[in-house]
């Protein structure tokens, strides 16, 4: 059977183009997803900027909760750690007590904290959009920048990074929590012989003015150089001694864990991004895989047979069938997985585009990466092919032959089985999953995956059931509209088989498309409900910041009635011994309420508020007590004084505007709302240029709303290429196997016209039952994600971008099941008779 099978494999490597086909597309999808996600998983930070240290002192830049499970006689500890958003101050005198240490040589108390800069009236920002850090002029020395032009920074005074484009003598302004600083610029600072900091912009100040700007009473780290022939090892272990309990020492590659959050390369971001690629992208791409070769194979039903009639026994069978379908997937996989590594970067390049992920994010090869995806390939070709022809290898030699002119039976108790299994999954996820949540898109996806399978099993059934319908429809009009009709009833395995990728392009677009674009439209619709109280938006200029004071003195103006500022910020918590993040707010208000966030229960107090979905699923109350961390690892316990329902697009916690202030390293206000006249807004402009200042009902950019549907488009775009080359190959492979057909209605006196018109209604009916199935996928899975988020069942949410879809899928199914027919139905393309 092995050489019957290179045999077959060699001499008839045409009969199994579409499989290549389906197999290379397949493995290089798999390529591009899984390279990308090893990518975020193992991509560093960065540059370190403490190069220069042996060791770096400072407190844990992340949670770690530990759980204790007892069972029987074992005991099982589990520990999960969750990233901090900001950095904990030290104490002040750390740095001269551990300059005390044997074998140190020099200690350097560094102060990072994030400033909002702006430079000849326009803000800027670090290398690839980064943010801008600040620092003492005594950091320097840990990091690759050298004084290039001008001098040290003096108080008043500032060195810039030569890539803001400054010269000595400019004047900027730099924005922290603690006021607007204007600064002029003394000295231009540069690499010295290495690359900039590609994740910060580098800013230092003098050593004197650093408590005044940033408001930290500490350093966030103590830099520690060794003495010469300290070795970073002995170093550590004699600062352990030193260092006061609840901070580290840093050595090596961890040195970079010192820095500022924010100021390092992160791709939390990336990964979510990437994981959600590597599930929706395999999802699709074995879908239609197992499509394609299970089409592929039933066209071998026939030789099969035969073989069985002249004494093949079903294991050589399966072993013929296994063995050309790994040589074929060998065949397609390894230039599927070349293909997919020379992509990955391309593909990447449209997210850093987007800014969906670091514009510095590296794509990098890994060989076991390809080699899982070509051994995947070709087990899922294997499988497929092996569960086509099943039926086939074991039932008797005359009845699978007969089988080959007859529409097949058996294996419908099975296919229900599937079908209601995965409806009954979909059903759960979509009834008892909160779509409301951070999960609530991905989980979508899921469920749409799931409605997919159990159309897929059910295929047969619904193409003879909806076939019919359709049939009766298309098939008016003379006798090839009848046969047309006819054939889809009594072969309504292969009508299904062509119709799932059709629906499948519907299923998955739409959901993807459907369910971004619906959360962002909530997010502003939220957002004017939220800002309706207010008369004005106020919104510093280009993304940049204000500090809370400014606020303070806005409620002040002549005019001005009421006030609110929101601080963006994000905060920890306990839940049930894994620690979560939750966005969060720092609210500012005074006067007459400008901000109405819904509040269902309670008041807003000097407490905290949380949001109504957050509060139902860790069962709090109005006035209960909650312990959360802070940004800097603070932690607090504050009383819940309100429950509010206007979550989207703000943030799950609301704060007081002065403790967000104190402890997240940015605590600048991002968006402000004011209530008073038309004189107010005049006043407004003309005292605070830096403020851009709208009508209260006008709607505004929701905060990482964007880039979420930056990156589903971008997802969208990779799956819509992917699907639409393997509509039109399985229209192929579902065009090649019917040549015998289309050759014996040509001997029995069809017309080459005939035969075409016949291709024409039967593809008609296969396209308009994918159109079917996908938007009742869909219609599922949107309707109850907009249920979840406002309670409406959304049948369609994008008007255009759903006609779109459903247009393009179409005109695209019609274009893939009448090219090939035409092209066969020409004399020279059919077998003899």
């Amino acid at each position: 059977m092995r050489t019957l099978a290179i045999a077959s494999v060699r001499h008839r490597l045409g009969g199994f183009v579409g499989s290549l086909l389906a197999v290379l597309l397949t493995v290089g999808l798999l390529t591009v997803s899984g390279l990308l996600m090893f990518s975020a998983l193992t991509a560093g930070p960065g540059p370190d900027r403490f190069a220069a240290a042996t060791a770096v002192v400072a407190k844990q830049r992340s949670v770690t909760l530990r759980t204790v499970t007892h069972k029987k006689d074992k005991t099982k500890v589990k520990s999960k750690t969750k990233p901090l958003t900001g950095a904990a101050v030290l104490p002040a005198g750390l740095a001269r007590r551990l300059a005390g240490t044997a074998g140190v040589a020099r200690t350097v108390a560094d102060t990072a904290f994030p400033v909002d800069l702006t430079v000849a009236g326009r803000p800027v920002r670090g290398p690839h959009g980064s943010a801008v850090v600040a620092h003492g002029w005594s950091s320097a020395v840990l990091t690759p920048y050298r004084l290039r032009a001008g001098t040290a920074p003096a108080r008043g005074g500032v060195v810039l990074d030569a890539s803001f484009g400054a010269r000595p003598g400019d004047r900027v302004t730099v924005a922290t929590k603690t006021g607007t600083h204007p600064l002029r610029v003394t000295g231009i600072a540069a690499p010295a012989g290495t690359d900039a900091l590609a994740n910060q912009g580098a800013v230092f100040v003098a050593d004197g003015a650093v408590a005044t700007l940033s408001g930290l009473a500490g350093p966030t780290a103590v830099a520690v150089l060794a003495a010469p022939g300290v070795s970073a090892g002995t170093l550590a272990r004699r600062l352990d001694h030193r260092v006061p309990d609840g901070l580290s020492v840093f050595t090596g590659d961890e040195r970079i864990a010192a820095d500022l959050p924010g100021a390092t390369t992160s791709y939390v971001g990336a990964v979510s991004v990437f994981g959600i690629m590597l599930g929706v992208t395999g999802f699709t791409a074995v879908f239609v895989l197992v499509g394609a070769i299970s089409l592929v194979a039933r066209r071998r039903l026939r030789e099969l047979a035969l073989l069985r009639t002249v004494g093949a026994t079903p294991a050589q069978l399966r072993r013929l069938l296994g063995i050309e379908t790994a040589l074929v997937g060998l065949l397609a996989g390894i230039p599927g997985a070349v293909g997919g590594a020379l992509a990955a970067d391309v593909v990447a390049q449209r997210f850093r585009d987007a800014g969906v992920v670091p514009a510095q994010f590296p794509v990098r090869t890994n060989a076991g990466v390809l080699l899982a995806a070509v051994v995947a390939g070709v087990a899922i070709s294997v499988l497929s092919g092996a569960l086509a022809a099943r039926r086939a290898t074991t039932i008797a030699p005359t009845e699978a032959l007969r089988e080959t002119v007859t529409a097949p039976t058996g294996g419908t108790a099975f296919r229900v089985v599937v079908a209601t299994v995965s409806a009954a999954g979909a059903a759960a996820v979509l009834a008892f999953v909160p779509l409301r949540s951070n999960m609530g898109i991905g989980m979508s996806f899921v469920a749409a995956a799931l409605l997919m399978c159990a159309v897929a099993a059910a295929g047969p059934l619904l193409a003879r059931l909806l076939g019919g319908v359709l049939g009766a429809v298309f098939g008016r009009g003379g006798a090839t509209g009848r046969l047309a009709a006819a054939t889809t009833r009594t072969q309504a395995r292969r009508v299904a088989a062509v119709a799932l990728p059709l629906a499948l392009m519907v299923a998955i677009t739409v959901t993807l498309l459907g369910t971004s674009t619906l959360t962002g439209q909530v997010a502003e619709h939220q957002q004017a409900q939220r800002s309706s109280a207010a008369d004005w938006q106020l919104a510093p200029r280009a993304g940049s910041g204000v500090p809370v004071a400014v606020a303070e003195r806005l409620g002040r103006l002549p005019g001005a009635t009421g006030v609110a500022a929101t601080l963006p910020s994000t905060i920890m918590t306990n839940e049930h011994g894994k620690p979560e993040h939750h966005s969060a707010q720092g609210l500012y208000a005074a006067g007459a309420p400008a901000l109405d966030l819904g509040v269902t229960a309670g008041r807003l107090g000097s407490g905290m508020a949380v949001g109504a979905d957050l509060a139902a699923g860790q069962g709090w109350h109005v006035g209960d007590r909650v312990s959360i961390w802070l940004p800097d690892a603070s932690t607090v316990s504050l009383r819940i004084d309100a429950v509010y329902q206007r979550v989207a697009g703000f943030g799950e916690v609301v704060l007081p505007a002065k403790l967000v202030a104190a402890h997240d390293p940015r605590g600048l206000v991002g968006a402000l709302y004011l209530r008073g006249g038309a004189g107010l807004a005049a006043t407004v402009r003309h005292r605070y240029p830096q403020l851009t200042v709208t009508g209260a009902q006008r709607t505004v950019a929701v905060r990482g709303i964007e880039t979420q549907q930056a990156a589903f488009d971008a997802l969208t775009v990779i799956l819509l290429g992917f699907i639409a080359i393997s509509v039109a190959n399985t229209f192929a492979i579902a065009a090649l196997g019917r040549r015998r057909e289309f050759a014996d209605l040509r001997l029995a006196g069809a017309t080459a016209r005939q035969v075409h018109t016949l291709a024409v209604r039967e593809t008609l009916i296969a396209v308009c039952l994918g159109l079917l199935l996908g938007c009742l996928v869909t219609a599922a899975v949107v309707g109850a994600y907009g249920l979840a988020q406002d309670g409406r069942w959304h049948l369609v949410v994008d008007p255009a971008g759903y006609a779109a879809v459903i247009g393009g899928t179409g005109l695209l199914g019609l274009l893939a099941g009448i090219v090939p027919t035409r092209l066969l139905v020409r004399r020279r393309a059919l077998p003899a008779a």
